[in-house]
């Protein structure tokens, strides 16, 4: 069973990223999910000490990165040039934020990889999940990446189910889309480029490119 719009090849491009070698060889994104941690610490220790320094164990910030005093960033990580990390921010570790991104006031991110330009400013939770380039979360909108009944995340496309194998995941959001507030991306999630959620959704399943999602069954493609 294959799922083409959950495909790395439709959500991303993988130029926007520091971690396009972390695809090679991948399918569906979520695959990467448990390889994330590995290669920061592989990528960083190739990372040019004149554009980055590391700070503590296995983080590494751009010098052009700005970086709140009150934010916390846990390795392995990696904050991107030109990228903003904002008061209160919480980054828990295995996280790639990428350049030109801003992870905002009360934001708080786990395993992730945020791709260029990627925008969670504003009370976010993102765990288990990737975003693609310019990327938007409004406020308060947080991926869940644990189904309540702890089973592993099944992807759904109508009919069509893919296991993942996973008990941890979020959403993948590809490029460009956009998330209204205090949106919940119930746990495999996938939302193809371009597409916009209604705030104050609560979305699961594969959400076609180009798209507007209003609510469950009601969802046009945009003009």
């Amino acid at each position: 069973m294959e799922i083409e719009a959950a495909k790395i090849s439709n959500l991303y491009n993988l130029e926007e990223t520091i971690a396009g070698k972390l695809f090679e060889g991948a399918t569906y994104p979520w695959e990467v999910l448990p390889k994330i941690s590995t290669f920061i610490v592989e990528l960083g220790n190739q990372l040019s000490s004149e554009e980055y320094e590391k700070r503590g164990e296995n983080v590494w910030v751009a010098k052009s990165a700005k970086v709140a005093p009150t934010a916390y960033i846990n390795g392995p990580a990696i904050i991107g040039k030109e990228s903003e990390i904002r008061h209160c921010a919480f980054i828990r570790g295995n996280a790639i934020v990428g350049e030109g991104a801003v992870v905002g006031n009360s934001t708080e991110l786990k395993n992730v990889v945020l791709f260029n330009k990627v925008q969670v400013p504003h009370y976010n939770y993102v765990g288990d999940s990737i975003l693609g380039y310019r990327a938007h979360m409004g406020a308060g909108s947080i991926t869940s990446n644990v189904k309540s009944d702890k089973t592993l995340v099944v992807v759904k496309d109508g009919e069509d189910q893919i296991p993942t194998g996973l008990k941890k995941f979020g959403a993948m959001l590809g490029d460009c889309v956009e998330v209204g507030c205090n949106s919940v991306l119930n746990p495999g999630t996938v939302v193809g480029r371009n597409a916009q959620i209604y705030p104050t959704s609560c979305v699961r399943g594969v959400i076609r490119a180009n798209s507007i999602y209003k609510k469950q069954g009601e969802i046009v493609e945009k003009r």
